[in-house]
């Protein structure tokens, strides 16, 4: 899996190059919790459920199902002065973009079993065919450097082409001014 900050900077990146408007800050910062949201099933390891199930890790939590009951929740519980002017139905279709963004992230990764991107309705795990990022160390050794390996992969495979997505919109939007 990419990292969390990893997530979070790619829904972030790219949810701002679609936006023509300014956004309150508590929008931006739920958008990038649904990014890492996911990865919270990796408390699965600690309570000795295997990797390979529904609930364990890249599993019911890395689906879309997953996604849209999140952008369903945030969209009904956000308070009206965090919505930017949002209907709930666009929150609901925001939110759960940002959720999904994360395991269509960790389909690029070269590790793991794969994401269960269907479940509930079916426990087949999937990656893309091309899977350039390095997969980041779960359990410790994320300061190490295998660490650094994934953090170089990531900046070359997300980070950048996030920055260059979100450079070439605000310049088409500065110069259509």
């Amino acid at each position: 899996m990419p990292t969390i900050f990893t997530h979070a900077a790619v829904a972030v990146g790219l949810g701002r190059s679609l936006t023509t408007t300014k956004q309150p800050a508590a929008f931006w910062w739920l958008t990038a919790l649904c990014a890492i949201l996911p990865d919270f099933d990796a408390i699965t390891f600690r309570l000795g459920i295997a990797y390979e199930s529904m609930w364990g890790h890249r599993g019911f939590t890395h689906s879309v199902v997953f996604a849209g009951l999140v952008g369903l929740c945030l969209a009904c519980l956000m308070p009206e002065r965090w919505r930017g002017g949002w209907s709930r139905v666009a929150l609901m279709s925001w939110f759960a973009a940002a959720t999904v963004s994360h395991p269509l992230l960790d389909m690029l990764t070269n590790g793991g079993l794969g994401v269960a991107l269907l479940a509930p309705f079916s426990g087949e795990r999937f990656f893309w065919p091309w899977r350039p990022v390095r997969v980041s160390p779960v359990s410790g050794g994320f300061f190490s450097e295998r660490g650094v390996a994934t953090l170089l992969s990531e900046l070359r495979w997300l980070w950048i082409p996030t920055g260059l997505v979100l450079a070439a919109a605000l310049g088409l939007r500065r110069s259509a001014r």
